[in-house]
């Protein structure tokens, strides 16, 4: 089950709704524990549907797991450090462990498991790991309910795909958060805007990206190749995207606020700017857990440069077992260096300049991140600049043009921010209302008309 599903719109999210404010009315102490049940439905719908179900156990044995070494971490004294520090270890071996086992194992030791990856481990695994290791930092305590503490590993709206949510985030508001109707109505149109980003927008302009690897991406045009790559570079941020802010609505009708997880990332004008504002939530959990526990920059260049390619080799292999993932963290890693040693400046300092190598470098390194077999990758960078091409349709570009021309520009056009500040200009006046309207019953009608696909992020 997906967010953008006529199922989870019609029927999961009415009825965790409707329960979750009965119980908020009657008995407002079991409302994590009504959190908690859904989220394990929501699991269990999804492992069932892979033909996975006993992940779903699995699962729960990891919640029981931490539960049991997050309270043994706490327990031991502070001047104790060498013994708290092997509760973590151990604890931080076993998540990580299992994430490995089923998505590195293979890629590794080039053997052929074949294991079918665990719905949003790379994301939940993560919030495991922040739990334990704040916990051991002294910066909450050790969670004393079970029920809470899964809410927290199993909540469905960040559950999938983020965003990463730290567990000192939201120790608060697991105990004593406020829910209120501003707060509902607000998101609900978060919600609703992520939803209309991912079945109009990301969907799709989708399709072009599609069209040409179903031509063959040595039979296209050179014009072809750079309209599917850009068609890409908008498909990938609507989609990740509209998660994030139905992730983010989900959990203000509830009374959460996750933290952000995009800020116009398209608008920067380096790579360094780029990443502060993409995948906000995973570049803070790097920052928080390995790059300051390394040192960050504290201890010279050389250890920085070091540190930053550590942080980026992770990132890379974070997103994928393959190749490509690890030349698409080195290829960062190597940007952000020259950046750090010096073009950073020239590019703050001259702005219109950051905005076009910015332009050619975002959707050039998402091929990186797209294609997956290098041969493949090596084509399709041929025919950008017009080299390697077999029976190629010179017009092949004009057709897709025709067809997609006004989802690049609303996708161009909403990548700018300006919407956006437009959007929160006139959030609370009427005329946003039937605006809403519109983008939801949009949405309806495509879903019905079976137009949706899988989140991009959800194979990672």
């Amino acid at each position: 089950m997906v967010f953008s599903s006529i199922a989870f719109l019609t029927i999961f999210l009415p009825l965790f709704l409707a329960c979750y404010y009965i119980v908020k009315r009657f008995a407002p102490a079991y409302r994590n524990t009504v959190l908690f049940l859904f989220s394990m439905g929501f699991y269990a719908y999804g492992a069932i549907e892979s033909k996975t179900p006993l992940y779903l156990l699995v699962f729960f044995l990891s919640v029981i797991f931490n539960y049991i070494v997050g309270k043994a971490i706490y327990k031991v004294p502070e001047e104790n450090k060498g013994k708290k520090k092997a509760f973590l270890a151990f604890g931080l071996v076993i998540d990580f462990g299992i994430l490995f086992m089923y998505k590195y194992f293979d890629f590794v030791f080039g053997t052929s498991l074949g294991l079918i990856l665990p719905l949003g481990i790379s994301f939940y695994t993560f919030q495991i790991g922040s739990y334990l290791i704040d916990v051991y930092r002294g910066g909450v305590p050790a969670e004393k309910s079970f029920i809470n503490l899964g809410a927290y590993i199993m909540m469905f709206p960040q559950l999938i795909a983020g965003p990463i949510v730290r567990f000192e985030d939201v120790y608060k508001d697991m105990r004593k958060r406020k829910e209120s109707l501003p707060k509902f109505i607000r998101g609900v149109k978060t919600f609703i805007i992520g939803l209309t980003f991912k079945v109009v927008i990301a969907n799709q302009i989708g399709n072009l990206w599609r069209e040409a690897g179903t031509i063959g991406y040595a039979s296209i045009s050179v014009p072809l190749a750079w309209l599917a790559m850009f068609a890409y570079t908008f498909q990938l941020y609507f989609d990740f995207y509209g998660y994030s802010l139905m992730a983010i609505g989900l959990g203000r009708m509830v009374g959460f606020e996750f933290p952000e997880n995009f800020n116009d990332p398209y608008i920067s004008v380096s790579m360094t700017e780029f990443w502060r504002r993409w995948h906000m939530t995973l570049g803070t959990w790097f920052r928080e857990y390995v790059y300051i526990p390394l040192g960050g920059s504290r201890a010279g260049q050389a250890r920085t440069f070091f540190n930053l390619f550590v942080v980026w080799m992770l990132t890379g292999f974070w997103h994928g077992a393959d190749w490509n993932f690890i030349i698409w963290g080195l290829l960062l890693f190597i940007i952000i260096a020259i950046e750090k040693a010096g073009l950073l400046n020239v590019l703050e300092r001259n702005r219109f300049f950051g905005h076009v190598y910015m332009i050619l470098l975002i959707p050039l390194q998402w091929m990186v991140f797209a294609i997956t077999d290098l041969s493949k990758l090596k084509v399709f960078y041929g025919r950008l600049i017009g080299i390697g091409g077999q029976n190629v349709n010179a017009e092949d570009w004009i057709m897709q043009l025709k067809s997609f021309w006004w989802l690049l520009l609303v996708a161009l056009i909403l990548s700018t921010g300006l919407p956006k500040k437009l959007y929160r200009k006139f959030e609370n006046s009427w005329v946003v209302y039937p605006i809403l309207a519109a983008m939801l019953y949009l949405v309806i009608y495509l879903l019905r008309m079976g137009l949706n696909d899988p989140f991009l992020y959800f194979r990672f």
